[in-house]
C-alpha cells in the first residue's frame, strides 16, 4: 500500500522502517520541527536518509499541510506518536482515512502520559489502541487493542520499551491491513467509561513519603524513566530510579521517621514510608549524573538517618 507516516521520534522511526521493510511505499512524512538546539528527530533523520520526501509543519492546520498530504495521493495515513494536532479535515485526505496508536485501552487514560498513569494508580493490566483520530483527543472510534499485564514491579520503561512499543509497531501494520482490505470495524468509545489524565511531569512526580509504601512505590517505578520521581535533600531535588518496597508486616518492622534513611547497605538504601520501607538502587542528583546508590551516598554524604522531602 501506499501510506503518509505522521509522527515523531524513535517510535515514528521504528513505524516508517517496519512498512518499508514489509513493501510498503511511504511516499511522505510529516514530522514536528525540532526545537532550536535540541536533539535531531529520528524520523526526520529517517525520513532523509531514505530520500522520503519530508514535511515539518509548524502546525497541521494550515492549509499547505493539507495540499502536502493531497499531493502524494496516499491510501493510508499512519500516525505514530503523534503531539501535533491532526483536525479531521486532515484526516480524512487519503482514501482511507488515518489510524493512530494510543499507549493505553481506550477510553480509559486518554491524554498524553498515559503510561506513567496507570503503574501510578496501581493497575495490573494496560495496552495499546488503534483507533480513527477525530478533532477530539483520544475520542475515535477504536479499530483494534491489544493487552498486557502490568507486573507488580513493573516500570514505565519496562511496559513501554518491552512490551507496548513492539506491539504497537506490529498492531498499526495489522490495521492498515484490516482498513485498506475492508475488513476493519470501528467501535465507538463508551464515554461512561473514559477517562483523561494530563502530563505526568515534576509537579505529579514528587515524593510524599507520609503516602503508604504501595503509592509511594507505584510513583517511583510509573515514573522511571521519565520523568523521575523525587524528592528534596538539601534543598535540592534527588531523583529515584530503580527501587523494591518492602511492606512492613509487623509493628516493629518499622523503622525511624517518615522519610528518613534508615540504613545503608552495599547495593541500596532504605527510606521509611508509611507502612514500610522503600529500597532505592539508582539515585540522581540535581546537578548530578545516575548512580548506583553507594556510589552516591560515597560522592554526596548523604547517610543513615537523614530525612528526605524537607
Amino acid at each position: 500500500m501506499r501510506i503518509a507516516i505522521i509522527g515523531q521520534q524513535k517510535f515514528g522511526k521504528s513505524v516508517l522502517d517496519a512498512f518499508i521493510e514489509r513493501g510498503d511505499i511511504v511516499a511522505g512524512v510529516f514530522c514536528a520541527p525540532e526545537k532550536p538546539g535540541g536533539a535531531p528527530d529520528p524520523l526526520r533523520v529517517g525520513a532523509e536518509d531514505r530520500g522520503i520526501p519530508l514535511f515539518q509543519f509548524p502546525s497541521l492546520k494550515g492549509p499547505e499541510a493539507k495540499e502536502a498530504l493531497r499531493g502524494l495521493n496516499v491510501d493510508l495515513g499512519v500516525m505514530a506518536y503523534v503531539l501535533q494536532f491532526a483536525p479531521q479535515d486532515f484526516t480524512e485526505i487519503p482514501r482511507h482515512g488515518m489510524i493512530q496508536y494510543h499507549p493505553s485501552l481506550l477510553p480509559k487514560y486518554r491524554g498524553p502520559s498515559s503510561i506513567n498513569w496507570p503503574i501510578i494508580r496501581g493497575d495490573t493490566r494496560t495496552g495499546l489502541t488503534i483507533f480513527r483520530p477525530s478533532d477530539g483527543l483520544d475520542e475515535g472510534p477504536v479499530l483494534l487493542q491489544k493487552e498486557t499485564p502490568i507486573g507488580p514491579d513493573d516500570t514505565l520503561g519496562s511496559v513501554y520499551f518491552d512490551r507496548l512499543y513492539p506491539m504497537g509497531v506490529d498492531a498499526l501494520k495489522e490495521t492498515a491491513d484490516l482498513v485498506v482490505s475492508g475488513r476493519a470495524k470501528a467501535t465507538v468509545q463508551d464515554e461512561s467509561r473514559a477517562s483523561y489524565e494530563g502530563w505526568c511531569r515534576d509537579a505529579e512526580a514528587q515524593i510524599n513519603w507520609h503516602n503508604h509504601v504501595d503509592h509511594v512505590y507505584n510513583l517511583i517505578r510509573g515514573c522511571n524513566p521519565a520523568p523521575a520521581a523525587w524528592t528534596l535533600w538539601n534543598g535540592k531535588k534527588l531523583r529515584l530510579f530503580e527501587a523494591r518496597k518492602h511492606p512492613a508486616r509487623t509493628f516493629s518492622d518499622v523503622k525511624g521517621k517518615i522519610g528518613a534513611v534508615t540504613d545503608l547497605g552495599e547495593r541500596s538504601l532504605l527510606v521509611s514510608a508509611q507502612g514500610g520501607q522503600i529500597e532505592v538502587f539508582m539515585l540522581r542528583s540535581e546537578d548530578g549524573k545516575k548512580l548506583a546508590a553507594a556510589e552516591f551516598c560515597k560522592q554526596s554524604g548523604l547517610a543513615a538517618g537523614t530525612i528526605l522531602g524537607a
